[in-house]
């Protein structure tokens, strides 16, 4: 079985090599969904009875760890140096420095690496995280799955 929590966050960033638009400063309300695989629980009179996890659950770890962190920053590569100073100007502002290029396609992966041990079979359900969708824009993203993608 299969589930999907979705939550949702403004950020922004730049891509400083891209050709067009995406190298100016910019924001998104971006769209993480993360999907978990396992076996329905069978567990009566236990809260997570008929469950792969609570939505509840899945969405406090996803919180935790990507969105309360990335909610109103400002996600830049740590070799941006010049939006890295220019951000350090501003008193306590919320920056977000990464190891990769802020596309969705390494946010996507990045939450992937990140989540991926948090989701754990504590259930004996052989819980795993399956996939991390990031949506960009309501019409562009990226998936980062399990399998190598």
């Amino acid at each position: 079985m299969r589930i999907t929590r979705r939550l949702e966050f403004d950020a922004g960033h730049r891509i400083p090599d891209h050709a067009s638009q995406c190298r100016h400063l910019h924001g998104h309300r971006y769209a993480l969904e993360v999907t978990l695989c396992g076996d329905i629980i069978d567990a009566a009179g236990q809260p997570s009875n008929g469950m792969v996890m609570d939505f509840a659950e899945v969405k406090s770890i996803a919180h935790e760890h990507i969105v309360g962190k990335w909610d109103h920053a400002f996600l830049v590569h740590r070799d941006d140096r010049l939006v890295v100073d220019l951000l350090a100007q501003i008193p306590d502002h919320k920056t977000v420095v990464l190891d990769v290029v802020p596309t969705a396609e390494n946010l996507a992966r990045l939450a992937f690496r990140i989540l991926d041990p948090l989701y754990r079979d504590t259930y004996g359900n052989r819980l795993r995280l399956e996939r991390v969708r990031l949506f960009e824009t309501p019409n562009c993203w990226a998936d980062a799955l399990r399998s190598g993608g």
